[in-house]
């Protein structure tokens, strides 16, 4: 299935992309302060190495196959093509980061990503506020327009009845992980594999996208966009290769976001194990499709 980059967003007479304001979602803070609480609980009633070993391999599987492979590069931008049942693991696993259902991660990132190529962006959606205050704005509140466009997500996608399930019951999914955890050794172990890893992981994808949209080594430019993306050389570990936001920005359709020499995408990695088990094919790389517009190569050689 082919998709072109915001196709699902359909702007109608009277859509104005600059005619909103922040609104802060009561839920959305009460999710991110809770888990915060959870973690520091973890660190420092329950240290252990058991809870340490928990938290770093839920955190990358779910940040790694979940969220970077499953839900962005996946089921958002269709960059290759797995069974039915692997996808729906994937997005399962991304769901799990604790940011949103299916929908609600399509829906978020197509409309920043719409917003983004307008001939001006609001500094929501543009990460143009101060650190603090974009913070408060990502992690506790929404952008509301006052006539929005209208999401419509592919048919395959919104009426399959798993994903309209997870969607409905996102925050619930960590539910049964929560009560593995607690079986194999209580609630130390819920609070370093549930609380401690969703308050980073929803705190570092903040992060990544503030500084990927701010300032970084920018190896290509799209003209007359208002915002440009930009990579973060030395965090490709953390963030599974999403720190070549840059590169992304170029070609938003490719499966591969670390394209130059030394540029580490472990995301990437693991769809070539699943290519070579037969899992994954018609991978998408740069070439894949045309240029998009306005794009053009700068000088510069970007440093792992």
């Amino acid at each position: 299935m082919e998709l072109v980059d915001s196709a699902r967003i359909k702007a109608g007479p009277g859509c104005n992309c600059m005619a909103g304001r922040v609104v802060f979602e009561p839920r959305r803070a009460l999710w991110w302060v809770g888990h915060g609480l959870g973690g520091l609980a973890a660190l420092t009633l329950f240290p252990s190495l058991a809870g340490l070993a928990a938290f770093l391999a839920l955190t990358a599987l779910t940040i790694c196959a979940g969220h970077s492979v499953g839900m962005h590069r996946l089921l958002i931008h269709r960059a290759f093509t797995t069974p039915l049942w692997l996808e729906r693991l994937l997005v399962w696993l991304g769901t799990l980061v604790g940011m949103a259902g299916p929908f609600g991660m399509i829906r978020a990132h197509d409309m920043r990503d719409w917003h983004q190529r307008q001939s001006t962006c609001p500094p929501h959606p543009a990460h143009e506020a101060g650190f603090f205050r974009d913070g408060y704005w990502q992690l506790m509140c929404r952008y509301q327009l006052t006539h929005p466009p209208r999401l419509e997500i592919e048919p395959q996608v919104a009426r399959d009845r798993f994903y309209r399930l997870i969607e409905r019951t996102w925050m619930a999914q960590q539910l049964p992980l929560a009560a593995a955890l607690w079986l194999l050794g209580g609630w130390g172990l819920v609070l370093w594999g549930i609380c401690l890893r969703v308050w980073v992981s929803l705190t570092m994808h903040w992060l990544v996208g503030h500084f990927c949209h701010r300032s970084g080594h920018q190896g290509w430019h799209i003209a007359g966009l208002p915002v440009q993306g930009y990579n973060l050389p030395g965090w490709s570990l953390l963030t599974f290769g999403e720190n070549w936001h840059g590169n992304h920005h170029a070609f938003p359709h490719s499966a591969r976001l670390g394209l130059e020499t030394g540029q580490l995408d472990p995301g990437y990695w693991l769809i070539r194990c699943l290519a070579a088990l037969g899992l994954a094919t018609n991978i998408h790389l740069p070439a894949s499709q045309p240029p998009r517009p306005g794009l053009t190569r700068l000088p510069g050689t970007p440093a792992e």
